[in-house]
C-alpha cells in the first residue's frame, strides 16, 4: 500500500544519528505521547508510517513504527512480526478507525515486550516524525561536538614530550575508562585511568591477543563485554604489533571516532623510524599540495613501475571508517588509502603499486610487462581492480577500477580485476583504436556511453545493468533503445556488439 521498494540488506541505509530514548521522545509534552504497554527502555533508529497487515517485510529494525491499526485483525500475531522484526516500539493513533487503543494489542504488547505508544487524535504522525528527526540532529551536534573536543585534547597531548602517555591519559579522560597500551604478548607498556577489577583486566588482555599482528588474517580491531565493562582492542599500525586495549563502563556515540582518532595518533607515536621509502611519499604528498605536477613528483613515489587502483566497498552495506579503510590498505599492502567519506560515498580507494613479472616473456624493447598485484577477495568487501597504469594515467585507471566495482555488486563476484587490452585488440596502434572509437562513438553523450558499456560487460542484462549504475531497468531499456537508434544499429547482432565493445573498451 504505502510503501516503498523493500531495500535489500547490503543496500540498507545506516541510522543518520545515534538512537533515540525512547524517554526523550515521551519527554516532549507537546506531542502527548503515552506508554501503556511492554517496557520503558528503547532506542530508536527510524520513524515509519504503515497500515500494512503485517509491515515485516518492509522494516530494518530499530524503527517506531505508527500505525492507526486500518487492517489489524490479530493483534498478537501483528505484534509476533513487529518483534520479530526488530522494531523498536509500536505507536497507535486512537480515532478515525479506534476509539481507543484495542485491549487485545496492548496484551499482545506487554507479552512480547514491546513498547506500545498511545498516540491522542490531534497529534499528526508527521509531527511525531519530525520530533524524532530533531532529537537525532541534537544528538549528532552533541556527538561531533564531543569528538571536535576530544580530537583537539588528543592532538594536544600528541604534541608533548612524553606524547604516548599524555594521549592514552586524555583518552581515557575523554572515555571515563582505561585506555592500555599492550605488546603483542600482553605486556603492559603504558597505562591511564582507573585500573577495571581483574577478571576484566584480565579479559582485555586476551582481547588485545585477538587483534595483535603476530599471525596472517589478525582482525584491526575486536570488542567484547564482561559484566558491565565494554571492552575493545586496536592494532597500531605502525608500532611493532602493539595494541591499544579500552576499558570503559558503557558505550557512548562517539566512542568509536575517538578511539580510531587515537589509534592513528599512537600509530604514528609508536613507530620506531620513519623509512626512507615512507618519507619520499610524504615528500611526493607535500610537493603535490604545493602546487608540484604529478610528472614531477613520480620518482618520489616510487616504485618505478606503474601503479594500479582497487575501489572497494563493504558487502554488508555499512559505510567503513578511516580505521577500517586503513586497516583494507594494510591488508593489501599499501598505506595510500582514502576512506572515501565526502558526499556520503561509501567507496574506500586504494592506490597499489604494481609488480613486474618474476620470469615473463620480454616484450619487443626488453623490459618486462607491469602485472597487475595479486590481489585475493577480501571477506566483508567487494573489489574493484584497475590494470597497471602509469601515474599520467591515474585518473583513467579510477574509472575502470569504478567500473570493475559496479560490474562486481551486479554479478554479486567478491572480486572484478579490469582485463587488460590483449589477443586481436592488443594488435591495433592504440591512437588508431582511439580514433576509431571517438568517431564511432560520437552520438552518445556520456550517460549512453557509460549505459552501453555497462550492459554490454554483463551481457545484456537489464537487472544486473539497472544495479550496476544504480538506476531503474526501465531507464536501462529507454537508454539502450536510444544508443541503437543514434548508432543506427541492430544491438542484437553479435558482430555489431562485439565492435561496440573493442570501441568502448579504448575510452
Amino acid at each position: 500500500m504505502d510503501e516503498p521498494s523493500m531495500p535489500t540488506p547490503a543496500s540498507a541505509p545506516q541510522p543518520p544519528a545515534p538512537p533515540i530514548p525512547l524517554a526523550e521522545l515521551l519527554a516532549r509534552e507537546d506531542l502527548g505521547l503515552r506508554r501503556i504497554a511492554g517496557p520503558a527502555d528503547a532506542d530508536l533508529l527510524w520513524v515509519h508510517t504503515s497500515e500494512m497487515a503485517d509491515p515485516y517485510p518492509y522494516l530494518l529494525g530499530g524503527e517506531l513504527l505508527l500505525s492507526a491499526g486500518v487492517l489489524l485483525t490479530d493483534p498478537d500475531r501483528y505484534v509476533a512480526r513487529l518483534v520479530e522484526a526488530g522494531a523498536a516500539a509500536l505507536g497507535f493513533g486512537v480515532r478515525p478507525v479506534y476509539e481507543a487503543v484495542p485491549e487485545a494489542l496492548v496484551e499482545a504488547c506487554d507479552r512480547y515486550g514491546l513498547p506500545l505508544l498511545e498516540v491522542p487524535p490531534e497529534t499528526p504522525f508527521t509531527t511525531i516524525a519530525r520530533a524524532v528527526w530533531r532529537l537525532m540532529a541534537e544528538a549528532r551536534h552533541r556527538e561531533l561536538r564531543r569528538v571536535t573536543r576530544a580530537q583537539q585534547a588528543l592532538a594536544t597531548a600528541a604534541a608533548r614530550p612524553d606524547p604516548v602517555p599524555a594521549v592514552l591519559h586524555q583518552l581515557a579522560t575523554q572515555l571515563s575508562g582505561r585506555a592500555v597500551l599492550l605488546t603483542a604478548r600482553g605486556e603492559e607498556v603504558h597505562a591511564a585511568g582507573r585500573r577495571p577489577p581483574p577478571e576484566a583486566s584480565a579479559a582485555l588482555t586476551r582481547l588485545a591477543r585477538v587483534v595483535a599482528r603476530e599471525r596472517p588474517g589478525s582482525p584491526a580491531s575486536a570488542t567484547d563485554t564482561h559484566g558491565d565493562t565494554h571492552l575493545a582492542a586496536y592494532a597500531l599500525g605502525g608500532g611493532e604489533g602493539l595494541v591499544l586495549s579500552l576499558a570503559t563502563r558503557g558505550r557512548e556515540p562517539g566512542d568509536h571516532t575517538v578511539a580510531g582518532i587515537a589509534v592513528v595518533l599512537l600509530s604514528l607515536l609508536a613507530a620506531p623510524h620513519q623509512g626512507a621509502d615512507a618519507a619520499d611519499r610524504s615528500a611526493a604528498l607535500v610537493r603535490l599540495l604545493l602546487g608540484a605536477t604529478p610528472a614531477e613528483v613520480a620518482p618520489l613515489l616510487g616504485p618505478d613501475g606503474p601503479w594500479t587502483v582497487i575501489h572497494a566497498r563493504r558487502s554488508d552495506g555499512t559505510t567503513p571508517d578511516a580505521l577500517t579503510a586503513g586497516a583494507l590498505g594494510a591488508s593489501l599492502g599499501s598505506a595510500l588509502v582514502d576512506a572515501g567519506r565526502e558526499d556520503d560515498d561509501e567507496t574506500v580507494r586504494v592506490l597499489l603499486p604494481a609488480t613486474a613479472r618474476e620470469a615473463p616473456p620480454q616484450g619487443d624493447d626488453g623490459e618486462e610487462p607491469p602485472q597487475p598485484p595479486t590481489v585475493p577477495p577480501h571477506p566483508g568487501w567487494t573489489l574493484g581492480v584497475s590494470t597497471p597504469t602509469p601515474l599520467s594515467s591515474l585518473a583513467a585507471a579510477d574509472t575502470r577500477a569504478a567500473r570493475a566495482l559496479a560490474h562486481a555488486e551486479a554479478t554479486r563476484t567478491p572480486l572484478k580485476m579490469d582485463a587488460p587490452v590483449t589477443g586481436l585488440a592488443a594488435l591495433i596502434p592504440p591512437g588508431q583504436a582511439a580514433a576509431h572509437a571517438r568517431t564511432l562513438l560520437a552520438p552518445l553523450t556520456p550517460p549512453l556511453a557509460d549505459t552501453l558499456r555497462c550492459w554490454l560487460s554483463l551481457h545484456g542484462s537489464w537487472d544486473r545493468t539497472a544495479v550496476a549504475l544504480s538506476i531503474h531497468r526501465n531507464t536501462v531499456r529507454q537508454r539502450i533503445g536510444r544508443c541503437a537508434e543514434l548508432l543506427d544499429v541492430d544491438l542484437n547482432d553479435m558482430d555489431v556488439r562485439t565492435e561496440l565493445w573493442f570501441a568502448l573498451r579504448q575510452e
